[in-house]
């Protein structure tokens, strides 16, 4: 599931985001019983918990006591509702970072930082990139790595490269986390149980695999065995990820010294 952002009304989800309304604003009329973070707050624990599809204006009136309609007072739809709740789970993320280490020591932690994030709430990983939210925490999360990356002394073009590389890094190996964790509820297998069940057959029906993809089995050859199941999925994730940003970063080095 792929979700837009943007789809709303332009002009009333930028001023949501921005929150361009005087805060000491007063209104005519009662005391409103609800607020526009208070209903953010509430669907982004409707998706933690149940994930993107599971997210309805009824839902999130449910969790607050209230009717979906009742919702509609401040945030004017779903559409708008996924752009907040995007910007507002950014909050999360530190905006500065220590340079003292150097600009590697730093990025590391950022990626670790965005990468914990993304499994914390993997909802977030299908709003598609492809239309930014275009909100101030979205804003600050980018800041914050540009400021660490322009340490580099790359021109504004490569880093931008850089910046999306390091991005579709990050939420690329989220994706496959979060995807993991989701499979044995959305399948009723567990990772242990597929992989037992299909190793087996594999082996069975294709033993000659080795023989004939060689260099598939010779990348496999130094896998340590850190246990079955979840225990597995996450050693091999975090390995993947550490020589990976290793590798990546050792690339934007490359590109420093050509620079």
């Amino acid at each position: 599931m792929v979700v837009f952002a943007g789809q709303g009304d332009a002009r009333r989800s930028i001023a949501l985001l921005w929150r361009t309304d005087e805060p000491g604003e007063v209104r005519p009329g009662p005391k409103p019983g609800l607020s526009v973070d208070a209903i953010v707050e509430a669907a982004i624990a409707v998706a933690d918990a149940e994930g993107m599809a599971a997210l309805s204006m009824r839902k999130v009136g449910e969790r607050l006591g209230r009717t979906g309609m009742a919702l509609y007072t401040y945030v004017p739809s779903k559409s708008e509702l996924v752009d907040l709740m995007y910007d507002r789970a950014l909050a999360e993320l530190p905006t500065s970072y220590d340079l003292g280490g150097g600009w590697r020591a730093a990025v590391t932690s950022w990626a670790e930082h965005t990468f914990a994030f993304y499994v914390r709430h993997p909802w977030v990983l299908q709003v598609s990139q492809a239309r930014p939210v275009l909100g101030p925490n979205e804003f600050a999360m980018l800041e914050s790595v540009v400021t660490i990356l322009r340490e580099t002394g790359l021109r504004p073009r490569r880093l931008r490269g850089v910046v999306a590389l390091l991005f579709d890094f990050v939420r690329g190996a989220a994706k496959t986390v979060a995807e993991s964790r989701l499979a044995p509820s959305a399948t009723g297998v567990s990772d242990e149980e597929w992989w037992k069940a299909r190793s087996a057959l594999l082996e069975e029906v294709a033993p000659e695999r080795a023989a004939r993809f060689p260099m598939a089995t010779w990348v496999e050859s130094e896998d340590d065995d850190p246990g079955e199941g979840d225990a597995y999925l996450e050693h091999r994730v975090s390995e993947t990820f550490t020589v990976g940003l290793d590798v990546l970063l050792d690339g934007v080095e490359a590109a420093m010294r050509r620079d």
